[in-house]
């Protein structure tokens, strides 16, 4: 696609939410040539609506609306991930393999070779700033939504040609936007949900589909001693309380899976906790020279950060902690912030 007069073109991953679709707006109103494309991610009903919404946003501002067949590729990258880990009794992060797959893989290179961007851009919150040489992420002003986390997996290549406008914007302000151009979006919730398991299903309607039943033991973690049973280990996740239907003295927390025996160990909410963990498949942000170095870090999106140490090896790390942290959960993301000013340096799946 040939660039318009002088402007630039700015390609946007437009989902049909709110802030993607403010984020279309904005940068319309900043003089890009906006082309806001929609991957098509299943064939589910959900999938068409998703796109359908999409194209309504874009005709409301203005803009021209590409939808980008990915179903292949998001099965192979998110989907077989998504099965496979809780196969392996852990508990996968589908948004960041997302990101790192589909929006940065797929899309974003559909930008720049098909649609000759010069800019791609997308709904998230994060600011973009230089370190030196290099480019990196700071929080965005709205502290409830900084969504650093789940773009961990950014490389240098990435940030140079990625903007995100909503980094300056609380989120009350993005939704006063959309109300005020009447974006269709403007009072959709945020989604909490796994886009491919559609209303009604719910998750553990999903795995029995896929799993199937599984009948196994709840054994406690320091006892030993058997205190129920169970459907499949792959319905439970560490950390967990609800749902395990056991009686006992005190609250049973899941902590640890057993997938190749089908045991989920349970215990007291002090046996929850950890001082370490292991970390594989680690990217840096920008170069990273430190094999040794000290770090605020999130271990799941929705946690404070704490204070912890890296010792880096090969692509693997051994992250110690200052505290005992809860729910150490094998392949959630381990994120890097530097100590000093909160930028993003990295992170890395737990192994």
């Amino acid at each position: 696609m040939e660039q318009s007069s002088n402007r630039k073109n700015a390609v946007v991953a437009l989902s049909g939410g709110v802030d993607s679709s403010v984020c279309c707006y904005l940068l319309k109103k900043q003089g890009y040539n906006v082309i806001a494309v929609t991957g098509k991610m299943t064939n589910l009903p959900c999938a068409d609506i998703t796109c359908q919404n999409a194209k309504k946003v874009a005709d409301n501002i203005g803009i021209e609306h590409i939808v980008l067949d990915l179903t292949k590729d998001f099965n192979k990258n998110v989907i077989e991930y998504f099965n496979e880990t809780y196969k392996n009794g852990k508990t996968p992060n589908p948004c960041a393999m997302c990101n790192k797959t589909i929006k940065w893989g797929k899309i974003f290179d559909y930008a720049f070779n098909e649609l000759h961007a010069d800019i791609f851009a997308t709904g998230h919150y994060a600011n973009i700033q230089n370190i030196g040489e290099y480019k990196t992420l700071f929080p965005a002003k709205d502290d409830k939504k900084d969504q650093m986390y789940f773009l961990y997996s950014l490389n240098q290549e990435q940030l140079n040609k990625t903007i995100f406008p909503l980094y300056e914007y609380e989120k009350s302000q993005v939704r006063e936007i959309a109300e005020k151009i009447d974006i269709p979006s403007k009072y959709q919730k945020d989604s909490l949900d796994t886009c491919f398991i559609e209303k009604p299903q719910t998750l553990k309607d999903y795995l029995h589909e896929l799993l199937g039943d599984k009948k196994g033991e709840f054994i406690h973690t320091k006892t030993g001693e058997k205190l129920g049973e169970h459907t499949g280990f792959y319905h439970y996740t560490i950390g967990q309380r609800k749902g395990l239907e056991i009686s006992y003295t005190e609250p049973l927390y899941v902590i640890k899976i057993d997938a190749k025996n089908n045991i989920v160990y349970v215990g007291e909410k002090k046996y929850a906790y950890g001082t370490e963990l292991r970390l594989k498949n680690i990217n840096f942000v920008y170069p990273f020279e430190k094999k040794a170095f000290d770090i605020k870090t999130k271990i799941r999106y929705n946690m404070e950060k704490v204070n912890a140490h890296v010792d880096l090896f090969e692509n693997q790390a051994i992250m110690t902690f200052s505290e005992p942290v809860y729910s150490i959960t094998p392949a959630q993301i381990a994120v890097f912030y530097d100590k000093n000013n909160g930028h993003l340096i990295g992170g890395g799946e737990i192994a």
